[in-house]
């Protein structure tokens, strides 16, 4: 086995975990396996797993189950995964006459010296580049200081949860100096005009203008886009021409490809023309994307309303997913339909939000929010009325709502929902209110 954790200093008394935080001495790590199991899903960016193989070999029936739940998540579609009964004795023998694959997962139900003399005969036949992860049922700190110092890679306590399997796998193979990762949030309509793509490039504008964080507007309604249009930009150059040629894309083409709107904001522009059909194979976002979300913390993807192989690989493999629905009957049956597709397909992500979009339009009969939202089994994260003047202004300016009235009601609930998904605030807001404690103790 080979020793993946050469950080690890067991003779030290702040033993580190492998996320680099410190491990509590009563725990092999920061919160119980009971709590790890009921926790709700994990927002953690979770990298896509490589083509790797990967066999797992459990000793309880719950402990397989949760592992073939996990090899059904997206962010492990790309690696072979064998899951099978036997434990650490099961692993050392099927690998007696086999070769190793790049990892191998054992559960073990001994205690003490029994399984250090288990993992000895699984080592004799293990290659040197093989990773390994022990599931135990002890929650010793002594226990983990030692299987690190051995050479296992982690060491997991039952029960577990789909996502603690998916995160422990994806941290194996991260590179730890580099930046982590950018969070993909998309923006999708339940129906065409739903106002999916206006709130997408405010909500992506207030993350880098208001929040302070950097951020890319990703348009990809290739032939409809309109986010040149809604920032009064006007580029030669954008995602038509990434997808085209995904081998050609690395850090130094995609910055010259973006547009640079502010110090903190970049926009990747649709081509908004029709003379090109774009029916790309979904690998070519795959690529094209994963570079965008090397380089900033927040990629806003701006899904058109349309289902291809491509748009759907997209929608699958975002981290946070918004659901922008009007209230009327085809918009119910749509947002219904996808959010009982979207919890089957992404069972370890967080559910898809719901926004509720032009709202209370005079003499218009429609689906009211409550009802709209029993009958799709959720309730809206924001729901932003109808303002013609306000959004009518913005989109013939070229502005953001902000821009044309900052203290907008409907600004204010944009911002907030902005704040609670990313679980960020705007740092002026913070520092506003802090002036007003001070003077409100001065008086």
């Amino acid at each position: 086995m080979s020793n993946t954790a050469e950080s690890f200093q067991p003779e030290s008394d702040a033993v580190l975990g492998p996320d680099g935080n410190p491990v509590k001495e009563n725990a092999a790590s920061e919160v119980s396996a009971e709590q790890q199991s009921q926790a709700p899903q994990s927002r953690t960016v979770a990298a896509q797993i490589p083509r790797v193989s990967i066999h797992i070999f459990c000793e309880k029936p719950e402990t397989a189950e949760a592992f073939q739940k996990a090899t059904e998540d997206r962010r492990l579609s790309k690696a072979h995964v064998t899951v099978q009964m036997g434990g650490i004795w099961g692993g050392a023998e099927h690998f007696k006459e086999l070769p190793t694959p790049n990892l191998i997962i054992v559960e073990t139900v001994e205690t003490g010296n029994t399984i250090f003399d288990q993992l000895a005969e699984l080592a004799s036949v293990c290659d040197p580049s093989t990773k390994v992860i022990v599931i135990g049922q002890q929650n010793d700190i002594t226990m983990y200081r030692e299987l690190i110092r051995q050479g296992v890679s982690e060491y997991l306590v039952t029960p577990l949860s789909p996502i603690t399997i998916i995160e422990s796998i994806s941290s194996l193979y991260v590179d730890p100096s580099a930046p982590p990762i950018g969070r993909n949030i998309a923006f999708i309509s339940s129906r065409g005009g739903a106002g999916s793509s206006t709130l997408a490039h405010n909500f992506g504008w207030l993350i880098a203008e208001k929040i302070k964080d950097d951020t890319v507007i990703v348009d990809l309604d290739l032939a409809f886009g309109t986010t040149g249009l809604d920032f009064n930009e006007d580029p030669t150059q954008g995602i038509g021409d990434a997808i085209t040629s995904p081998e050609r894309v690395d850090e130094v083409l995609l910055d010259r490809l973006l547009t640079k709107h502010s110090d903190r904001l970049s926009l990747f522009t649709s081509p908004g023309t029709l003379d090109r059909e774009f029916d790309l194979d979904p690998g070519a976002f795959e690529s094209v994307l994963d570079i965008v979300r090397k380089s900033v913390p927040y990629v806003v993807l701006d899904i058109p309303h349309i289902w291809t192989a491509w748009s759907k690989s997209v929608l699958f493999g975002a981290d946070d997913i918004v659901v922008v629905a009007t209230p009327d009957l085809a918009s119910l049956r749509n947002t219904k339909n996808l959010f009982e597709l979207l919890k089957a397909v992404r069972p370890n992500d967080a559910p898809a939000k719901l926004v509720m979009n032009q709202t209370g339009i005079a003499k218009r009969p429609e689906i009211p929010t409550k009802e709209f939202a029993e009958a799709v089994g959720t309730e809206p994260v924001a729901t932003f009325p109808f303002d013609p003047q306000l959004f009518g202004t913005a989109s013939n300016n070229g502005q953001m709502l902000a821009e044309v009235d900052e203290k907008s009601a409907i600004v204010d609930d944009l911002q907030r929902l902005a704040s609670e998904l990313i679980g960020k605030t705007n740092p002026n807001e913070n520092k506003k209110k802090s002036i007003l404690s001070l003077l409100g103790l001065k008086k």
